[in-house]
């Protein structure tokens, strides 16, 4: 693709669009896949919460057992919203979610257990009042949610969850979110562009403008994304050398929006994982979540914690300046190699989406290659 080609211009969709037509940039979401929903220590036993994912009102809830479940939040009797009601618990043991507005309750699969309204001697059939249940997986601390295309679906996913590697240390040591007012394509971008760092993330522990070299990284397909293959960290980034010895780093790119970034010092494991997750059509959360083994972050906590918080709102800022140049909905380019990664993604993205439709098998579009930037 020439550097001057263009992305077809964007548009603002209601929060309810959830697929779009393979290579629409900026609209839709890509489906029949796992999103990250929560971090596993925010849902409580016997409690529910209320999230907004890809448009759709969903409510998380975890068993005093420990079982967590994701239903659709809204009750199919008066749509009043399920998660403001409470957890009831059946006489068999079974935990039941009890709507606030008439007290149907629903069990954590969406079966209806109870209409307290109806006599003895009611023809209707309690078992066929459902409301959605969205499949859930809970590892590595994370909490993942299936979105399927079909709002019908009810059956097991396809696949299990990413594995992400280098969760070593227990629990994480650093988390953080933010929620972005703009679409998740363009999120994305942020997140794998290598070319903003030294204008949107100017501090004396990373980088200066004034401090820029010709890169080279080796890229080779990775399951549904793209690896920048282990390599010696670029000498300008100041935060590696905190980690002492020799660090070696591998990034990969996964969608629907996950990036990470795995270093090996020696036998010592640094793990920063971005996950990024639809709430509607204009706005995302991105989830920062950190694991380690190494010493380093016992010692200088405070002021890891400090850094990495800067810097995701660094990130932060500059997508709010972008979005009010959005609102005008103009053609935007790719420039160079240092774009690459966002062709990469749209590619992905459209592969994904019509490997889904005709339900055939996933083929990266990704080749391995050696791209070269300025940063």
């Amino acid at each position: 693709m020439p550097d001057d080609a263009l992305i077809a211009p964007t548009a603002a969709k209601a929060a309810t669009a959830r697929a779009a037509p393979a290579g629409t940039f900026g609209e839709g979401f890509v489906t029949d896949i796992w999103y990250v929903a929560a971090l596993a220590g925010e849902l409580k036993p016997g409690k529910m919460e209320h999230r907004e994912i890809l448009g759709e009102p969903v409510l998380l809830g975890r068993t005093r057992q420990g079982q967590v479940y994701a239903l659709r939040d809204v009750c199919p009797h008066r749509a009043a919203t399920l998660s403001a009601g409470r957890v009831h618990r059946e006489a068999d043991g079974r935990e039941t979610v009890e709507c606030p507005y008439h007290g149907w309750r629903f069990a954590t699969d969406g079966a209806c257990a109870k209409i307290p309204s109806l006599t003895a001697d009611s023809a209707l059939d309690v078992a066929k009042v459902r409301v959605r249940r969205y499949p859930v997986a809970e590892q590595q601390g994370l909490v993942w949610i299936w979105m399927a295309s079909d709002p019908r679906f009810d059956g097991d996913p396809s696949e299990p969850p990413p594995t992400i590697p280098g969760v070593v240390g227990g629990k994480p040591k650093l988390i953080d979110k933010l929620d972005y007012d703009i679409h998740i394509d363009h999120a994305v971008l942020g997140l794998i562009d290598p070319a903003h760092g030294p204008y949107v993330h100017q501090q004396w522990w990373w980088r200066s403008k004034a401090s820029q070299h010709e890169k080279q990284k080796r890229f080779a397909p990775s399951e549904a994304g793209f690896t920048m293959v282990r390599h010696e960290p670029s000498k300008n980034s100041k935060a590696y050398a905190i980690l002492g010895g020799e660090p070696l780093t591998e990034i990969t790119f996964r969608l629907p929006g996950l990036r990470w970034e795995h270093v090996m010092v020696g036998k010592r494991q640094v793990l920063a994982l971005s996950a990024m997750t639809p709430i509607n059509a204009g706005k995302t959360r991105m989830n920062q979540i950190m694991w380690s083994d190494h010493p380093i972050f016992m010692l200088l906590y405070p002021l890891i914690a400090v850094a990495a918080r800067a810097f995701l709102r660094q990130d932060g800022w500059i997508v709010g300046v972008q979005s009010q140049g959005l609102r005008d909905n103009p053609p935007l380019m790719w420039a160079g190699d240092a774009d690459q990664q966002a062709r990469w993604y749209q590619q992905i993205k459209r592969e994904w989406l019509a490997s889904r439709r005709e339900g055939r098998a996933f083929v990266n579009p990704v080749k391995a290659v050696t791209l070269r930037w300025r940063t």
